[in-house]
């Protein structure tokens, strides 16, 4: 188990039965935190937020001030960025940009696109020349590498190194290179490299990775005699589920970094993390509607379910969690359901057996009514789900600092 804090705690206790499950973020922990890796990295790192893994708008304010820009993927999520954090420098990154995509990103004035084909590299440059005859696009290219090997291997989320749609491959480096500087796209310029080649990795591994994208592309930059401004060495920042309190090693991540950086003057770095910025601010405090006996093992009925967190089916794993025993007197005229065994696992709402938050929960003595609060959930959780399936309620969203915060309810 891990333990919420204590903002969480007793807003999870507090809240009435109608407005669970409620996702619950503790803002103050997230500017701490946020605070803290601000603090680890050298100057010339920058750090953008992908908006992807938590878009919420109190969520991307609260990054505001430790963050250097915001890295989004869509259309969907320029628009929504751009209104929620107005003026701040925004990255374009994805595959598959549609050209009303990238003309909207245009004329925002978006500060990088990151580009991944050369067919998208040409959609981009003929949209520039048709609403941005004058401006000078920063451009990025995004290159799926062979490279860290061995760390890919052992990453949750490979994204490169391998057959992926995800960016150019390194055979066509040359050509995109020179579209970008013997004149045939004269309103885009080619400020760097991008490469985000895993997720889950550990602070040597990232350090490695980040080594070889850099000699790669200076290598790249230096065959065509660019000047290479910057490299978007990516996130993929490890957050270990199965053991919430280790936690990825930032100090050392960013004196790492600063070698690198000393090593190349001039050279601007940028990272881009999610899930390893705001997934632990987050919990998904829900409460026991039945507890079952079946086939020897006990089964824990909770409100909600994977519908609205969908991270332990997704990742294969069992989301970490506390029990928050109610001690208050049972209001229902019918008998209190009781765990009879020490382990229970908690399941959703929903008609599948895959509906699992949860397995072999240590619970002794879990009684419905009881409440329980799953930790890590402030990335790729209520945002990635499938939030109409069953057509259940949706849950309430409360966002705490100092123990108060605001609260709203989602239209079922």
């Amino acid at each position: 188990m891990t333990a919420p804090t204590a903002a969480v705690r007793e807003r999870a206790l507090a809240l009435p039965g109608d407005q669970l499950p409620a996702y619950l973020y503790d803002l103050a922990a997230l500017r701490d935190h946020a605070a803290r890796v601000r603090a680890a990295l050298p100057e010339r790192v920058e750090l953008y937020y992908a908006a992807k893994a938590n878009p919420e708008p109190e969520i991307l304010a609260a990054l505001g001030p430790y963050v250097d820009g915001y890295e989004v993927s869509s259309g969907g999520e320029l628009a929504h960025v751009r209104a929620t954090v107005p003026g701040r420098p925004l990255a374009f990154g994805g595959p598959g940009k549609t050209p009303a995509e990238i003309t909207a990103a245009l004329a925002a004035g978006t500060e990088r696109f990151h580009v991944e084909s050369v067919c998208e590299l040409r959609m981009l440059a003929a949209l520039a020349a048709r609403t941005a005859p004058d401006a000078r696009i920063p451009v990025l290219l995004r290159f799926n590498l062979p490279l860290a090997a061995d760390s890919l291997e052992d990453s949750s989320l490979a994204m490169g190194g391998r057959p992926s749609p995800f960016g150019l491959d390194p055979a066509e480096a040359d050509e995109a290179v020179r579209l970008l500087t013997d004149g045939s796209c004269p309103q885009l310029e080619w400020r760097g490299v991008h490469a985000h080649l895993a997720s889950g990795l550990d602070a040597p591994q990232l350090l490695d990775a980040a080594e070889s994208i850099v000699t790669w592309s200076l290598a790249l930059a230096g065959r065509h005699g660019h000047r290479l401004a910057e490299v978007n060495v990516g996130g993929g920042m490890a957050v270990d589920y199965a053991d919430p309190g280790t936690r990825f090693d930032w100090a050392a991540y960013g004196a790492g970094l600063a070698r690198l950086t000393d090593a190349h003057p001039g050279l601007l770095l940028r990272i881009e993390p999610g899930r390893a910025l705001t997934a632990y601010c987050g919990w998904y405090a829900t409460e026991v509607l039945d507890v079952k006996h079946s086939h020897g093992e006990e089964f824990a009925v909770v409100r909600g379910g994977t519908h609205h967190l969908r991270t332990p089916a997704t990742k294969g794993h069992d989301q970490p969690c506390t029990v928050l025993p109610v001690s208050a007197p049972w209001p229902h005229p019918w008998p209190r359901s009781t765990a009879r065994q020490d382990r229970v696992t908690l399941t959703g709402q929903l008609c599948t057996p895959k509906d699992v938050l949860a397995r072999q929960v240590h619970a002794p003595g879990l009684r419905a009514g009881d409440r329980v609060a799953f930790g890590v959930t402030g990335a790729y959780a209520w945002n990635i789900s499938h939030h109409d399936f069953l057509m259940h309620p949706r849950p309430t969203f409360h966002f705490l600092a100092g123990g108060t915060g605001s609260g709203r309810t989602e239209a079922s």
